[in-house]
């Protein structure tokens, strides 16, 4: 079987098949090699690995994750692609394709039944249309997750590791910084897909904590005042937690106070550990 990395090779599957593009699934396939041995270096895939990859097209990615790890379990979303798989990755008897959309699959039973529960690592060229749900209900299961290596959009890499008062902070830095550490690998410009992106790309890996960073009563309870908080970022974390109906205006104004922090101060400027400690001394107004 050849590689399927070169330009090439990707088009005479593509044109082999009478594959058709679909503008509503994200699709752009990496052609560049350098690229691909990037992700996998980074990802620190061995033989012990059970790999999850959300999306791969039309196998890629697949191909080189089947030759590092013990066990590739791919998850695709599109019909006309699970063909195209099979005859791609052929040569490989490590590799599992499951027909889903990942956001509706239960990871637990997945991550049970392709490896007995143990921890895997995700490995993937995310759907940029999407990223940040892939990205928050990875977490949010609490499936058993090593790491998660992707390919995202910059400006969504950005984010990830953004800290407070930069202009790409906000409730996606947070909520990865909770739950793992971010350190983007390297920057991909367009040319390095077939079909070109519109923006830059950039390989970041989400390295899990086994504890989160900072102790909070209520994760969820947290998470609803940080996306409150940065709903209109521009405004006061005062006025901003009103959106949450349960929290009175004199409730918010007094635990900023025992937190030594102004009536006037915007969200784009705590940190997790303040917006954990906000979460704890606003506790009394969850919503249920």
């Amino acid at each position: 079987m050849n590689k399927l990395i070169t330009p090439q090779e990707t088009i005479k599957i593509i044109q082999k098949n009478d594959f058709r593009f679909q503008k509503r699934f994200g699709q752009n396939f990496l052609i560049d090699e350098n690229v691909l041995q990037n992700i996998i270096r980074s990802s620190e895939i061995t033989k012990d690995d059970c790999v999850l990859e959300i999306g791969p097209g039309i196998g890629t990615l697949t191909q080189a994750l089947a030759e590092a790890a013990g066990h590739v379990v791919a998850v695709e979303i599109d019909a006309n692609l699970i063909p195209i798989l099979h005859e791609t990755l052929q040569a490989y008897d490590n590799v599992s394709i499951i027909h889903n959309d990942v956001l509706k699959l239960d990871l637990h039973e997945v991550i049970a039944t392709y490896n007995h529960g143990n921890p895997v690592k995700v490995v993937a060229n995310l759907p940029y249309y999407i990223t940040t749900p892939i990205i928050m209900g990875l977490f949010e299961s609490h499936a058993p997750i090593q790491s998660i290596t992707v390919m995202v959009q910059k400006e969504v890499a950005d984010r990830m590791q953004s800290g407070p008062g930069t202009k790409d902070y906000g409730a996606l830095s947070l909520a990865v910084q909770y739950y793992a550490e971010p350190d983007i690998i390297q920057e991909v410009p367009p040319h390095c897909f077939i079909p070109r992106p519109n923006v830059g790309s950039a390989v970041i890996r989400l390295k899990r904590y086994t504890e989160p960073p900072v102790q909070v009563e209520d994760e969820r309870w947290m998470f609803q005042i940080i996306k409150a908080a940065f709903g209109q970022r521009r405004k006061t974390l005062l006025n901003a937690l009103s959106s949450l109906a349960s929290i009175p205006k004199d409730a918010t104004r007094e635990a900023l106070a025992s937190l030594g922090l102004s009536e006037t101060i915007r969200g784009e400027a705590l940190t997790l550990a303040q917006f954990a400690a906000l979460a704890d001394a606003l506790s009394d107004f969850q919503s249920t």
